[in-house]
């Protein structure tokens, strides 16, 4: 392909990803709400739904908790997570719901204890605050994928590609149906990133994301197109997109239609030459797939393709 511009970008010397292991049928899922209160009837249509995928889900009844708009305190909701990762019978954790919270738990996460005890974490939204510092603080390779309560109505494709992520060490092919390219190329790095506006939350903060030479994936949900042109500017004037190796698009679903947020993104990175794919069943839409954020990746928007090794 002419006039393509490639970028090789591997992750800070020294960093060794942590994956975890893979499930097996009959393993155990254990379950957290470091967020929002979740709708009870949700949760345990979810629940069915990663028990016909083969396995034992278990709980602590406090997920039920309701404190304002919070799942329980800060402290009950960081140690459900830190007890879970500590337990030898759990061999995964899946997080009940997004909403918000995640980002006020994080100064009381036991990092030491997680990074000892590696384990599959799964969630989105809100949860890319845990997804992006689980990698950070301790090197822990984790999945971008449904929640409990978003399982319940979930479509087929949706339930295999979680299924397929997190019991295969093969890799992964993303190929989106709709892909629209708005910068053109070719780049590899370590995969990030997560929801728009709990990322841009984070900057100012000692959680403030490391980008610098990896994809990142974006997407939100319920933001007008002005609020997301506000935070992507808040981000580059912080230096957030300083280095990064290319950006990658999942869904931005009753954000505006997909020619706007394109247009938006084409004008904040007007001025820099990574590659930019649009259109990735990956977030709020219909189909929400799983990926694992951490592992090298390389995109390819001649193929409108994303490989994960």
């Amino acid at each position: 392909m002419t006039n393509m511009k490639i970028h090789i970008s591997m992750q800070s010397p020294g960093k060794k990803p942590i994956r975890p292991p893979r499930l097996e049928p009959g393993d155990t899922i254990g379950v957290v709400a470091p967020a929002g209160p979740f709708d009870p009837e949700e949760f345990m249509q979810g629940k069915t739904v990663l028990e016909t995928m083969g396995f034992r889900i278990v709980y602590d009844e406090s997920i039920f908790q309701k404190h304002g708009f919070l799942a329980g305190t800060d402290d009950q909701r960081a140690d459900q997570v830190n007890r879970l990762f500590a337990d030898p019978s759990v061999q995964a954790i899946v997080c009940a719901r997004g909403g918000y919270g995640s980002m006020r738990i994080l100064p009381i996460l036991d990092f030491n204890t997680i990074q000892t005890h590696p384990k599959i974490f799964v969630g989105f939204s809100d949860i890319s605050a845990l997804l992006t510092m689980l990698y950070e603080q301790c090197g822990l390779v984790t999945f971008h994928g449904p929640m409990v309560t978003s399982l319940a109505g979930a479509t087929q494709r949706t339930i295999l590609a979680m299924k397929t992520a997190l019991t295969s060490d093969g890799p992964l092919e993303l190929i989106p149906d709709g892909g629209k390219i708005i910068k053109p190329g070719m780049c590899s790095g370590v995969l990030a990133g997560g929801n728009l506006t709990t990322l841009c939350h984070l900057v100012g903060t000692p959680y403030s994301p490391n980008f610098r030479g990896k994809i990142v994936l974006l997407e939100d949900v319920g933001e007008m197109t002005y609020r997301i042109d506000r935070m992507l500017t808040q981000m580059k004037l912080a230096g957030c997109f300083n280095g990064i190796a290319g950006l990658i698009l999942g869904a931005f679903k009753k954000c505006g239609q997909l020619n706007e947020i394109v247009e938006i993104f084409d004008n904040i990175f007007h001025d820099t030459d990574i590659p930019i794919l649009a259109g990735f069943d990956i977030g709020h839409g219909k189909t929400n797939l799983t990926v694992p954020m951490g592992l090298v990746a390389t995109l390819d928007t001649g193929k409108k393709r994303l490989y994960v090794a």
